[in-house]
């Protein structure tokens, strides 16, 4: 079933690139976004991006929207709103994506904190068995790291690595990032052409 309703969330590994490429595909698709940005996913956001989502919601949610060059179909919202319809499993979001996903977040995720709106939001999507994408971004992976991401694995989450591929001759950084894009939507059931799938010409 294809998502009407996702939920990205935003955290401290570095690829903040991935997160919003993605919320732009989704809004561009018709599906609404929940978009969260955690503390540290603020600060390296910021850094690689230029784009300040930190301060005064309404604010901040516009300079998303202004970044990613849309009107509508996203919302932010604070990572300690706890009140947010999507920490509830009577209103979950169809599915759930932490990209970039810090090992912290996974680590937390894994043992079933809930200490914020992202890590409540993930345990909505386990529970309620609807589809959870963590996207890691670490190099290299400890033995904690490998083990948490079996843990989740089996828990049902899916775990999509920021792993770009090379076998379609990349020219850009964005080339890089639409790899890892596609494969997202692939696994949300999303049809797309934003990588030159294997075979293809």
């Amino acid at each position: 079933m294809i998502p009407q309703h996702v939920f990205i969330a935003l955290t401290g590994a570095s690829g903040s690139l991935y997160g919003l490429r993605l919320a732009e595909q989704l809004v561009l698709n018709s599906v609404q976004v929940t978009f969260c940005a955690s503390c540290s996913g603020t600060a390296v956001c910021r850094e690689e991006t230029g784009l300040d989502l930190s301060g005064d919601l309404e604010k901040a949610g516009g300079r998303l929207r202004e970044h990613l060059e849309i009107t509508s179909g996203i919302t932010l919202v604070h990572p300690d709103d706890l009140f947010c319809p999507v920490a509830s499993g009577s209103s979950a979001p169809d599915a759930m994506v932490v990209v970039p996903c810090s090992m912290g977040t996974l680590a937390r995720i894994a043992v079933g904190v809930s200490g914020n709106l992202i890590e409540r939001c993930a345990d909505v999507m386990l529970k309620e068995r609807r589809p959870l994408l963590l996207v890691p971004r670490e190099t290299p992976l400890s033995d904690i790291h490998l083990e948490n991401m079996l843990k989740l694995s089996r828990s049902g989450a899916r775990i999509i690595p920021a792993m770009p591929a090379f076998y379609s001759q990349p020219d850009t950084i964005l080339d890089l990032v639409d790899f890892v894009v596609g494969k997202i939507l692939d696994q949300l059931g999303m049809d797309n052409d934003l990588y030159k799938r294997w075979g293809s010409r």
